[in-house]
C-alpha cells in the first residue's frame, strides 16, 4: 500500500532527433551574429528597435496574454489545496421525537483526504502543464507581435521608397511627352507615337496607387500593433528603406526545441496528458482520509421538568471509500487517457517536425531572395554604366534627349526591382526567426501576480 500510494504515471521522455546542421544554412557568410531574442537589431534602425519596444510594452494582445499567465501561475500555486485538511462548521436546530425537547446543535468537522496513488504529483503536473501552455501562448503572442511590427515598418519604408521611384518615373513619363509632342510639331513623330507616350504617362500615374495604399495600410496597422489609434505623424515622413546586410544564424536545430513557442505549447501538453492520466489511475483505488468531528448539543426549549443541556461528543478515525459499482468505468477512463497521452507525444514529435521543416524551408526561401537581390543589384549596375554611357553621348551632341530619358525611365524601374528584392528578403528574414521563435523571453516581472 505504501509503495503504490507513491507511485505516479510515468512522464514519457520527450527527446525527438533533431538534424544536426540546417541544411538550407549558406555556407559563407561574414561573423554577424544576431540575437535570437534580438535579431531585428540586424537592420541597424534605432526607430525599429523603439518601436518593437513599445509594441511590447502597449500591444493588448500580449497585455492579455499576461494576464492570463498571472491568473494561472496564481491557481497553480494552490494545486495541492484540495489534499490540506479541511475543517466545516455546521449549526442546526432539532426536536426529540417526542417533542418534548428542543436543542441547538453545532458541529466541528476535520477531514484530511491522502494524496496518495501518484495524485499529488499528477496534480503538480496538471498545474506546471497549464502554466507552461499559458507561457507558450505569451511567447507565441510575443514572437508574432515583433515579426508583424518588423514586416509592417519594413514595407511602410519600402513603400516609401517605392513612391519615389515611381514619382520619377512619372516626371521622366511626363518630359518624354512633352519633347514627343514637340516632335510631333515638327513632324518628327507620329500620333501614334504621342499616344504611346500618353499611354505610358497615365500608367506611372496608376502605379503611384499601389505604394500610396501600403504606405497607408501599413502605417494604420503598425497603430493598431502598438495600442494606439492613429499611426505618428512622423511615420509618415519619407525615409530610405532598411538594408539587411549580410548576418550569420548562430542557432542549431537544438535551439528550435527551446525557443519555438509551437513546441512549447506542444511539451506542456503532454505533461498535462500525463497529469490527467495520474488523476484517472488514482481514482482507480480507494480514497483513504483521516477525519475528526466535535458534536454539542443545548436545550434551548422543553416541556419537561428537568432537560439535560450542553451535552458534546467526540469522534475520529480513519475513513476508505473503495470504488466497486464503477470501478469498470474508472479503468476505461485510465486507459482512455493512457492513450490521449501517447496522442500529445506524437502531437509533440509532429510540432518539432514542422518547426524544422518550416525553418529549413524559411532558410532556403531567405537564400534564394539574397541571390535575386544579388542579381537585381547587378542588372541595376549594367543598367546604370548604360545611362552613363548615353550622358556621355547626348553631352557630344550624339543622342538625343528623348532618348536619355529613356534610359532614365529604365534605370528608375530596375531601382524599384532592387528596392522590392530587397523588401523581400527582409521578409524572408522576419519568416526565418519567427519560424525559430525569436522574440524576448517574459520579463521577470510577469512572474507577479498584482
Amino acid at each position: 500500500m505504501v509503495l503504490a500510494g507513491c507511485s505516479v504515471a510515468p512522464l514519457p521522455p520527450l527527446k525527438p532527433p533533431t538534424p544536426d546542421i540546417w541544411r538550407n544554412a549558406p555556407a559563407r557568410v561574414l561573423p554577424l551574429r544576431p540575437d535570437l531574442n534580438k535579431w531585428w537589431h540586424a537592420f541597424g534602425d534605432p526607430e525599429l528597435d523603439a518601436l518593437v519596444d513599445r509594441a511590447l510594452q502597449n500591444n493588448l494582445e500580449v497585455a492579455q496574454a499576461v494576464e492570463r499567465l498571472r491568473a494561472t501561475r496564481l491557481l497553480s500555486q494552490h494545486a495541492q489545496d484540495p489534499y490540506l485538511p479541511s475543517l466545516g462548521i455546521q449549526t442546526r436546530d432539532a426536536v426529540s421525537p417526542d417533542t418534548s425537547t428542543s436543542y441547538f446543535l453545532i458541529g466541528f468537522d476535520a477531514l484530511w483526504e491522502l494524496p496518495l496513488f501518484g495524485a499529488k504529483q499528477s496534480a503538480d503536473r496538471l498545474a506546471q502543464g497549464d502554466e507552461e501552455r499559458v507561457k507558450a501562448d505569451l511567447r507565441l503572442a510575443q514572437v508574432s507581435l515583433v515579426a508583424e511590427v518588423s514586416r509592417r515598418w519594413i514595407e511602410l519604408r519600402s513603400a516609401q521608397q517605392m513612391e519615389v521611384f515611381l514619382g520619377d518615373i512619372q516626371e521622366a513619363q511626363r518630359e518624354k511627352l512633352r519633347l514627343m509632342l514637340v516632335r510631333e510639331r515638327l513632324k518628327l513623330a507620329t500620333a501614334s507615337d504621342v499616344a504611346g507616350a500618353r499611354a505610358e504617362l497615365a500608367q506611372a500615374q496608376m502605379a503611384l496607387a499601389e505604394p500610396r495604399q501600403a504606405i497607408n495600410s501599413n502605417a494604420q496597422q503598425l497603430a493598431v500593433l502598438l495600442g494606439q489609434n492613429e499611426p505618428d505623424p512622423r511615420w509618415l515622413r519619407p525615409r530610405p528603406q532598411l538594408n539587411l546586410g549580410q548576418w550569420q544564424l548562430s542557432s542549431v536545430p537544438t535551439d528550435l526545441l527551446r525557443t519555438r513557442p509551437e513546441i512549447a505549447s506542444a511539451e506542456a501538453e503532454v505533461i498535462r496528458a500525463a497529469g490527467d492520466l495520474g488523476m484517472s489511475q488514482a481514482d482507480i483505488y480507494p480514497h483513504i482520509s483521516l477525519g475528526t468531528s466535535l458534536q454539542w448539543s443545548l436545550n434551548i426549549a422543553s416541556n419537561r421538568k428537568r432537560a439535560r443541556s450542553g451535552d458534546s461528543i467526540f469522534s475520529y478515525g480513519p475513513g476508505i471509500s473503495i470504488p466497486l459499482f464503477d470501478w469498470g468505468e474508472r479503468v476505461a477512463n485510465a486507459k482512455a487517457k493512457s492513450h490521449q497521452l501517447q496522442a500529445a507525444v506524437l502531437a509533440y514529435r509532429q510540432a518539432v517536425l514542422q518547426g524544422v521543416a518550416e525553418a529549413e524551408t524559411a532558410l532556403g526561401d531567405l537564400e534564394q531572395s539574397r541571390l535575386r537581390e544579388q542579381s537585381s543589384l547587378e542588372a541595376c549596375a549594367a543598367v546604370q554604366a548604360r545611362l552613363d554611357a548615353l550622358q556621355q553621348r547626348a553631352r557630344l551632341g550624339l543622342l538625343s534627349k528623348l532618348d536619355l530619358e529613356s534610359g532614365q525611365i529604365e534605370k528608375h524601374r530596375v531601382m524599384v526591382q532592387v528596392t522590392q528584392a530587397s523588401v523581400d528578403r527582409s521578409i524572408a528574414y522576419i519568416a526565418l526567426y519567427k519560424a525559430l521563435g525569436g522574440a524576448p523571453l517574459p520579463s521577470e516581472t510577469m512572474k507577479d501576480s498584482n
